[in-house]
């Protein structure tokens, strides 16, 4: 392998392993490498871990020892982002059918209450004529982001890596943030959570604890990417509507399926959400033709709230025809 394919080889990331599944950080002693914990059966096992300088080896399971990621990253080192890395994602309407488990597991995984949501799904019609679809939106983690440019205080800012994160300990709450996101991205804590905080330091990579008065969005999981890990909205969808991944590696993947991100928007006619304001969104929608599942489907199975909400998106498109 030559160099630059051995630097391309460690670069690379969201990959469920390395032939043998490797997904999670652990170090050997005397050897720093990042390995998978494999045991089945009650029995320890041999396991392919990556060494340091790029190399797979085979250990004894019994001589790799867990290291866990640490839990919080401060303000200083959320700042800096991942190296080499320009994060992506791709959404894909035609597979989408409003299941809303990327929802709930991004409000799970950053102790959201249920009004709170950093990933919205819209009932959407292009006008009155055309069909109607489901229309996942997150943070859209632009490239000239108006959020970042109309905060006073330095509390909203963009990565190298692609990420903008909000850190609430600098927020002053002056919802500046809100009013220039063209996108309604974020949301306001008007009051304490009332869902449990978990008893951590704070870290702008996740928003949590959480805290009054301040602005939280979508961070695309920030913490798990430092793990290796895809955001959860990713890994929770059970149709693979969302893909994540590198524009560097020019590669993405929705957690079964992994493609060329270039190649991908080429051949289903990839586009951005209101390319026209200039914000150069960092989420690419796939047009919602030839959909995998009817609109009507997206209906079912959800609470009383939620259903009033998209009755409400239907009759304003009807009213309009």
């Amino acid at each position: 392998m030559s160099k630059k394919e051995e630097s391309k080889s460690r670069r690379k990331f969201l990959k469920t392993g390395i032939t043998a599944g490797i997904s999670a950080a652990a170090g050997l002693t005397g050897g720093g490498v990042m390995a998978n914990k494999a045991f089945a059966g009650g029995a320890f096992k041999k396991v392919k871990v990556l060494t340091t300088d790029g190399k797979v080896i085979e250990v004894d399971e019994a001589l790799v020892e867990a290291k866990a990621a640490p839990e919080t990253i401060g303000r200083k080192a959320s700042m800096v982002g991942l190296p080499d890395r320009k994060f992506v994602m791709v959404v894909d309407l035609a597979k989408c059918k409003n299941a809303r488990a990327c929802v709930d597991a991004c409000q799970e995984g950053h102790f959201l209450p249920k009004d709170h949501e950093w990933i919205k799904l819209f009932y959407l019609k292009d006008s009155p004529q055309t069909a109607p679809y489901w229309f996942p939106r997150p943070c859209f983690h632009c490239d000239n982001p108006m959020c970042v440019s109309v905060c006073p205080v330095g509390a909203t800012y963009k990565r190298t890596d692609g990420i903008v994160l909000v850190d609430t300990e600098r927020c002053i709450g002056c919802k500046f943030c809100m009013t220039g996101c063209p996108y309604s991205a974020r949301v306001f804590h008007w009051k304490e959570p009332d869902v449990e905080q978990p008893d951590v330091a704070y870290s702008p990579e996740t928003n949590v604890p959480a805290k009054e008065g301040t602005v939280g969005k979508c961070v695309w999981c920030a913490d798990n990417l430092r793990k290796n890990k895809l955001p959860r909205c990713v890994s929770a969808c059970p149709m693979g509507v969302i893909y994540f991944g590198d524009m560097v590696e020019d590669s993405v993947t929705n957690g079964t399926e992994t493609v060329r991100f270039s190649q991908l928007l080429e051949d289903r006619a990839g586009y951005r959400y209101r390319e026209e304001l200039g914000t150069h969104p960092g989420v690419y929608y796939l047009p919602p033709s030839n959909r995998s599942f009817t609109v009507e489907s997206g209906f079912e199975g959800h609470d009383e709230e939620i259903q009033k909400r998209y009755e409400q998106s239907v009759n304003k498109y009807k009213s309009k025809k």
